[in-house]
């Protein structure tokens, strides 16, 4: 993906504009605060663990849930039941885009062998997959003479290997052939459900087609395995993770925070489709659900900030949270997070959507939600020195 003005800044970078900055109102430390920080930090880190594994348990079993949907219609192909497939991606894309708040920093999602480009990478050309308008005929599925057999392999093989947007697996290839390409202003893509269909069907290899799609959402429930178990109370990551000192642990989850909503989020997610106003630039395109991917994003840097997921079983994990930490020891500095997080959802939540006509017709609304959320990574950075990043 290619970043036009707004780059990644690195946590240390920002945190020494903030250490100049000096605290306006005044430092607020307490030495109770002071006294309290070090076991308070290591409870905010094992809550963080906690919190981050509830949301990779609840992005695994709501894949499985769109998996076994995805099964069922492509052996019962009915419009009922393409919907229901529909209906159940967009469910998994809820507690999946929280846990972005948990990358950028080498952990399972995204090391050297972390599954993220697999998962979820974007943006994606679909012609690599599927047929597009005016080209029938392109896409792997429609070329059993090069690849004959469809199975697990040979997608993870292929994923991005041509090119940054060849995308093969993960959620938007499901997207892609769920919804087809989007082609309206008004809705989303309308690809018909008797593209599945093996007798009077429309648009040829849907025997190949459903293949597919049960091998890529298999795929992400398998991929979804591997993070959730390396964040287990007992698994290889969590227990090293946990093991760091508190600074390296601050600088880890804390530059996560900055780097998605400075970078990620607030460039590559919505500065790039202003600036490109190409809807192909917009995250969930084929579906029109990406203002709600970018809510979820949001809301996951909120989890991380305040101590507090809410799972998909309406169950909430809570703990210690680096917010009250924060105000114990600066409560100024704490209470502009508070205010730059009240502004970036407030700005957030009034892009109209679909995103793809915002970013053509309302792009000062989009901006200013950019604008909040780099102020937000700012504020980010400021409390992390208070809470001992180095």
């Amino acid at each position: 993906m290619n970043l036009k003005l707004i780059a990644f800044v690195p946590l240390a970078a920002l945190l020494i504009g903030s250490q100049s900055c000096g605290d306006a109102g005044g430092n607020s430390t307490t030495s109770q605060g002071t006294e309290d920080t070090p076991k308070q930090l290591v409870a905010a880190a094992s809550n963080y663990a906690d919190i981050v594994l509830a949301s990779y348990e609840d992005s695994y079993q709501t894949a499985v849930v769109l998996r076994d949907a995805i099964n069922h219609f492509v052996d019962h192909p009915s419009e009922e039941q393409f919907l229901d497939c529909k209906n159940k991606w967009l469910q998994a894309r809820i507690p999946y885009g929280q846990t972005e708040a948990y990358r950028f920093y080498g952990g399972p999602i995204d090391d050297k062998d972390g599954p993220e480009g697999l998962i979820n990478a974007w943006p994606m050309d679909e012609n690599f997959i599927d047929y597009v308008e005016g080209m029938p005929e392109v896409g792997l599925i429609n070329d059993p003479a090069s690849y004959p057999t469809i199975d697990k392999a040979l997608l993870s093989d292929l994923n991005e290997k041509a090119s940054e947007e060849s995308i093969f697996t993960g959620y938007h290839a499901i997207e892609f052939l769920l919804w087809g390409q989007d082609l309206s202003a008004s809705s989303a893509g309308q690809r018909p459900y008797t593209d599945y269909l093996t007798t009077g069907g429309t648009a040829k290899n849907q025997e190949r087609r459903g293949l597919y799609l049960k091998t890529v959402a298999d795929l992400l429930v398998d991929h979804l395995g591997e993070v959730k178990e390396e964040w287990k109370a007992d698994g290889a990551y969590r227990t090293s993770f946990l093991g760091r000192p508190n600074a390296d642990l601050i600088n880890n989850i804390f530059g996560a925070l900055s780097k998605l909503s400075k970078g990620e989020l607030s460039g590559e997610r919505m500065f790039v489709a202003v600036d490109s106003k190409d809807q192909e630039n917009e995250h969930s395109c084929f579906a029109d659900n990406t203002i709600a991917d970018i809510q979820q994003n949001f809301q996951g840097l909120v989890n991380v900030y305040t101590g507090s997921y809410s799972r998909t079983n309406g169950t909430v994990v809570s703990g210690q949270s680096y917010r009250d930490i924060a105000a114990a020891l600066n409560a100024p500095k704490a209470k502009a997070v508070d205010a730059a997080i009240a502004t970036a959802r407030s700005k957030i939540n009034t892009i109209p959507s679909p995103f793809d006509q915002a970013i053509l017709n309302n792009s000062e609304v989009v901006l200013e939600a950019v604008t909040a959320l780099e102020d937000l990574s700012d504020a980010f950075a400021d409390v992390a020195v208070d809470l001992g990043a180095q």
